[in-house]
Parts: structure tokens; sequence; C-alpha cells
């Protein structure tokens, strides 16, 4: 139990600290460079330990398409939409803001599943967690306070990957398939459509600065894709769904922490929606009749 918990606090603080290398390598590369060095370096570990599990099957073509609304959903999109909003924003309001993931979610499931019938206390969590979201975003401010751009993007995103939890509940869970298989199908299913989409040029500029070349290989790669699903399921074996989705309140936390360590100005405003925004997941989370299943896309 102390490895699996263990595990639990080392996914929250790679998850964490995901937002930081998507900011130094946004300021060299483009968001969709960016997204596909994190895919294609978290799609490479996946591939070799599924190809040494066994787990990949050529009957499994037959639901391609369900992989790759899935690659789109919980990789391509979803990376896309966190990677354009943190080099819009401070590392620390895009992490914060990755924290609403479970409020989409539930709103996603409360319109397409009638089984996820919400309860009042779910509904409060939800309205704590969007006067998170409207204090991360301070729109008072205008022109001078926080890119409504980022905060799009990164709304997008969160959108995207609680959109993509429904879609597996649905479609993926009758299945029964190994959690390795469908992460090792929709992560590479997604390099080869970044690949399509990707312009290359200019691409190389990452390996000026080793901080973020490495940052994107390593730790959005290896680390923060490919590292975190088999952590993730890992800790699901261990302790169950339910705890292991305790990593993604410790996510936006290590990312405030680390975005005041480098200097960004972290106020009360943004620790008061960090607080709404985890108070209302805690509320929803507690709140459920029927939670869903814990599909990860990787998360952060």
């Amino acid at each position: 139990m102390f490895r699996a918990y263990a595990a639990l606090v080392a996914l929250g603080l790679i998850w964490g600290s995901n937002f930081i290398y998507m900011k130094w390598a946004t300021g060299l590369i483009s968001p969709m460079q960016t997204v596909f060095l994190r895919v294609l370096f978290g799609f490479l570990p996946l591939a070799v330990i599924a190809w040494k599990a066994g787990v990949i099957t050529r009957d499994q073509l037959r639901h391609l398409p369900h992989f790759l609304a899935m690659s789109v959903l919980a990789t391509s999109f979803y990376y896309y939409g966190f990677v354009a909003g943190t080099a819009l924003l401070p590392s620390s309001v895009a992490g914060l803001l990755s924290g609403a993931i479970p409020i989409f979610t539930f709103l996603s499931a409360a319109i397409f599943l009638r089984e996820e019938r919400p309860t009042r206390q779910m509904a409060v969590g939800v309205t704590l967690g969007f006067l998170g979201i409207v204090l991360s975003a301070q729109p008072w401010n205008g022109a001078d306070g926080v890119n409504p751009l980022g905060v799009f993007w990164m709304l997008a995103g969160t959108l995207s990957v609680g959109a993509s939890f429904v879609y597996a509940r649905r479609f993926l869970s009758p299945l029964k398939l190994p959690p390795l298989a469908l992460a090792t199908w929709q992560t590479g299913l997604a390099v080869l459509t970044l690949a399509l989409l990707t312009d290359f040029g200019g691409i190389t500029a990452i390996a000026t600065n080793t901080n973020a070349m490495w940052g994107a290989i390593i730790g959005l790669g290896a680390l923060g894709t490919g590292g975190a699903f088999l952590i993730y399921y890992f800790i699901i074996d261990r302790l169950g769904p339910v705890r292991a989705a305790g990593a993604t309140y410790i996510a936006p936390v290590v990312a405030v922490i680390i975005g005041a360590a480098i200097g960004e100005d972290v106020t009360g405003i943004e620790i008061l929606a960090l607080a709404l925004i985890l108070g209302g997941v805690v509320l929803i989370q507690t709140g459920k009749r029927n939670p869903l299943p814990t599909f990860r896309a990787n998360v952060n």
C-alpha cells in the first residue's frame, strides 16, 4: 500500500509539472509541434510494453472507429487545448484550470448518460467549480487580465477529455479491453493524425534549449504521457478508481506551487479559485450515485 500511495503522489507531481514543460516548449516551437513530440515520446514506451505484454491483437482492429474517436477526444485535441492554453497563460493559472476536468466529465455524463442522475450535492459542486473558473479567468480585468483565448483553450481541453470519459462509458466499457491496449491504440493513432496535420517547420528550435527539449521529450512525453498511463493503471489496480482519482487533486496544487517558485504572480484570487475548483470536484466525486469507470487519457 505504501508503494501505491507513493505512486499516487508521484503521478500528481508528474501531471502538475507538465504545465511548466508546456510553457518552455511553446516558447520555442508551436503548440501543435509540442503536442506531436509529447504524443510521440509517450507512445513509444507504451508500444514496447504493450507488445511485450501481448495486449494488442488483430481482432481489436474492428474497434478502430472507437479508437480514433478516443485518440481525438482523449489525446490529440485534449493535449492541444492544454498546450495552446498554457502558451497564453501563466502555468499556474493553466494548472488550476485543469482541475476542472471532473466538472466537465460530470456535465457530459449528465447530458448524455441517462443513468448518471445528478444529486443536489453534485449541483453545488458544479456551481463552486464554475465560480473557481470565473475567478481564474478574472474577466473584470479586461485586456490587462488573464488572456481569454488561453482560458478558452484550457476549457476546450477539459471539455474534450470530459467527453471522452462518457464516450468510453458508452462504447468501450462493454468491450472489456485491457486499459494498456486502449492507451496504446489511442496514442498510436494520435501520432499518425498529428504527423499529417503538423507543420514541422522550425521544430528543431527546441534543441536550442536543453530544459525545453528534455522537458518535452522526457517530462511531457515519456513521463507525462507514457509513464503516467502505466502509473495510473497500477494505482487503479492497487487502490481502485475512486482513490486513484485523488491524483487529479494533487496536480493543480503542484502547478500553482511551481508557478510561484519560478516567479509567476500567484495571488489570493488564484488560491481561492483553486480551493473552489477542488472543493467542487470533491463534492461531485463524493456525491455520485453511479460513478463513471476510469478510462484515463493522460491526463494533463
